[in-house]
């Protein structure tokens, strides 16, 4: 069977503190306290600023065996520099030592802003310089700026891996058959993202796995999620899970996706400015599904 991870966006929350942390928790163990509940969380940290090898390799120390982050590119990437001569930024976030997260390292996420539109020429450069597994990483990553990146660079030195990237678009530029297109021939996934119908969401699997984020479904980053719309969540993700589709897939290419037995979901949930629902409603999910806690 496909693995299906639930999980939340982020850990560091001061409303969660004597609401869904227990009061007397140090912020300290916030992440070990969060993991034991959850089997994924995603770095939301590495999309503001390059985080530091030590902390990739305390957050590895601080979770279950079978824990998985998924670490969110920088913004530099996408949102200043907007995919535009991107090599030794994304050398230099690929150097600073996110692979000390080793076999709990999940796929990356790619979030462009609502301005960004579509183009072709810009996505598949991207695509092409993406590594896909351990030794393009390393050789990409040698490519990255030695001042900028003194005193603070760590290369990957792991053996054979395969590494994934997710796209979350936000533009309806995207909507369009040569983007799934692009996104099946380099194996990135499409993020299903759910934003209160402000940006696009598109059900089109494009990857061998699934990711999805669920930012509210009436008002974004604020609503809760009702008992009716997790069951409906619970029932996609078993289709997407046992490599088939939902009945209700909201789809840009009215064409069957790449073959798969199973497939691997993971699903975030990002819901309210204070995000205050989102570890309830993860772990609702989660017993919609039938999973367990990792660990207690």
């Amino acid at each position: 069977m496909g693995t299906i991870r639930i999980g939340i966006s982020g850990w560091r929350y001061v409303p969660w503190r004597g609401v869904f942390y227990p009061k007397d928790l140090p912020q300290r163990a916030e992440l070990h306290y969060a993991a034991r509940i959850m089997s994924t969380i995603e770095i939301n940290g590495s999309f503001y600023s390059l985080q530091r090898p030590e902390s990739y390799a305390k957050w590895y120390a601080e979770t279950p065996d079978d824990f998985v982050f998924t670490v969110k590119g920088p913004r530099y990437i996408t949102h200043m520099r907007r995919l535009r001569d991107v090599e030794e930024p994304l050398a230099n976030f690929l150097a600073s030592g996110v692979f000390n997260l080793a076999e709990k390292l999940g796929p990356f996420l790619w979030q462009f802003p609502p301005n960004f539109k579509y183009e072709h020429t810009r996505m598949q450069a991207f695509f092409e310089l993406l590594p896909h597994d351990m030794t393009a990483a390393r050789k990409l990553a040698g490519r990255r700026s030695l001042a900028f990146m003194k005193g603070r660079a760590q290369l990957p030195t792991a053996a054979k891996r395969v590494l994934r990237h997710a796209v979350e678009i936000r533009h309806e530029s995207f909507l369009e058959t040569s983007f799934i297109d692009l996104l099946r021939k380099h194996n990135v996934a499409l993020v299903i993202a759910e934003t209160a119908r402000r940006w696009p969401m598109a059900h089109d699997i494009t990857a061998d796995f699934v990711y999805m984020r669920l930012h509210g479904d009436k008002e974004l980053y604020r609503s809760g999620y009702q008992d009716k719309a997790l069951t409906r969540w619970a029932r996609r993700i078993r289709a997407w899970q046992g490599g088939a589709e939902p009945s209700d897939a909201i789809k840009v290419v009215d064409k069957k996706p790449p073959k798969a037995k199973v497939r691997d979901v993971f699903c975030f949930f990002d819901n309210t400015d204070i995000k205050l629902r989102a570890p309830r409603d993860a772990q609702t999910l989660m017993k919609k599904l039938g999973i367990a806690s990792p660990a207690k």
